[in-house]
């Protein structure tokens, strides 16, 4: 897999999604809870092997910032405030050539823990 950067990159706010156009022609739109429950942070993946933590209640999260990170990531900062994961051109990459497995997998986890994609609703 290639670390070369993305010829394009595109911010998809009605559609809620991160567009990346790679050089060999491959396009990926990675939907915004797909990125926020999908962090490279250690937040989210733990700090070893099987510490990953499940995201639940992500589905209306928002990309709100991006920031170069030299010549190598971006710095994606979420509506819900977290913004300590570096995503690599190599992780996006592998995000979106993995997307289908992935989303899958997130989804029957979320049932097996019995945990929803929509935030809880604060009682009245």
């Amino acid at each position: 897999m290639s670390d070369a950067a993305p010829v394009e990159i595109k911010l998809r706010t009605k559609s809620r999604c991160l567009q990346l156009k790679w050089a060999d022609g491959a396009c990926h739109a990675l939907g915004f809870e797909y990125l926020r429950v999908h962090s490279p942070s250690a937040e989210v993946r733990g700090h070893a092997q099987g510490q990953a933590v499940l995201q639940a209640g992500k589905r209306d999260v928002r990309i709100t910032r991006i920031d170069p990170v030299g010549h190598y990531a971006l710095k994606l900062t979420f509506s819900d405030g977290h913004n300590s994961g570096l995503f690599t051109w190599r992780y996006f990459r592998e995000l979106g050539d993995t997307f289908e497995a992935r989303w899958a997998q997130y989804l029957h986890d979320l049932d097996n823990a019995g945990l929803s994609r929509d935030a809880a609703k604060p009682s009245a």
